[in-house]
């Protein structure tokens, strides 16, 4: 709710419920979670912020499934920009991009298809 708070406890409640935290998990001091709910927690605090672009680096390592696919369905119906640093041609398809910036080089290009089995390679 401090990340956000235009919204109410309902709507703060069904967020993090749709990054799997449920009954008295919502109410958990931050500093007792566990590596994979602190990366739910942060994911899920950014969606509701204000930000109209998330830089994401390796989003889903350390997720269990569940937790990743939540996170990926979130991220793919984010309004803003989302720039994503991943090896995981899963979670790269999920998002379905539409453009890729190839490093070290900078090569900028449209989503293909090819791009996919190049992530896979990394």
């Amino acid at each position: 709710m401090g990340a956000a708070p235009h919204i109410t406890a309902t709507e703060a409640r069904k967020v993090l419920g749709s990054f799997l935290f449920t009954g008295d998990d919502v109410l958990k001091p931050a500093g007792v979670l566990s590596g994979g709910e602190k990366t739910r927690l942060s994911l899920a605090t950014l969606v509701v912020s204000s930000a109209n672009m998330l830089l994401l680096d390796e989003p889903t390592n350390n997720l269990d499934p569940a937790s990743r696919e939540e996170i990926l369905d979130a991220l793919a119906h984010y309004e803003g920009a989302v720039v994503l640093v991943s090896h995981d041609e899963g979670a790269v398809m999920a998002l379905n991009p539409e453009r890729v910036l190839i490093l070290p080089d900078g090569v900028e290009d449209i989503w293909g298809r090819d791009y996919a089995d190049l992530v896979a390679l990394a």
